[in-house]
């Protein structure tokens, strides 16, 4: 192969890494922002990106979560690993929040996107005081979440499916989950 060739191949390649840290990177925030979007239910007219992905949730207790039986509740999205140390700091805050909401229309979908088995799961679930359910992350919600770069992740839907603010990433304090599910919760 020639030089020149390698050269153009190497820039090429550089070029394209560059151009996609861009588009991944740029829309990222920390911060939770409070908000209402329409009243009307996500549609396929509405950004991907707005709406709750409608992909089928089954979680490791074999309950499926589909956009149709999430319709009309807050969804709280959490990508998380057993090996994340943020990770396991939330968990027991998530889980007491759970608690907390989940008589009030709140679902909590924790997508683990390790792959312990299920032994090391039930015990990790026992050391974290983790009650919500858990799903194992495949290849529809990793994409349809547009792969999440950082964990903890979470992402905030209203009633209508309609994704609250951008996506948290990073520990997530419970005050301001809690904040951001009561507005939530009262709105029709």
């Amino acid at each position: 192969m020639s030089t020149k060739a390698l050269i153009g191949i190497l820039l090429a390649g550089t070029i394209g890494i560059l151009i996609f840290l861009f588009v991944h990177l740029s829309g990222t925030s920390n911060k939770i922002t409070l908000g209402r979007k329409d009243a009307k239910a996500c549609t396929k007219s509405a950004s991907v990106d707005d709406c709750l992905p409608d992909v089928k949730y089954m979680d490791t207790m074999g309950k499926a979560y589909t956009a149709e039986s999430l319709n009309g509740k807050v969804v709280v999205v959490n990508f998380w690993a057993t090996w994340c140390h943020p990770c396991q700091k939330e968990i027991p805050d998530l889980s007491r929040l759970y608690d907390q909401y989940k008589d009030k229309g709140v679902v909590f979908l924790g997508v683990m996107t390790d792959n312990p088995n299920d032994s090391d799961l039930l015990n990790f679930q026992s050391d974290y005081a983790m009650t919500y359910p858990v799903v194992r992350g495949n290849s529809d919600i990793i994409t349809a979440f547009s792969y999440p770069q950082a964990l903890p992740t979470t992402f905030v839907f209203d009633k209508h499916g309609h994704r609250v603010g951008r996506a948290k990433v990073g520990a997530i304090t419970p005050d301001a989950l809690s904040a951001q599910l009561d507005e939530l919760v009262a709105q029709n």
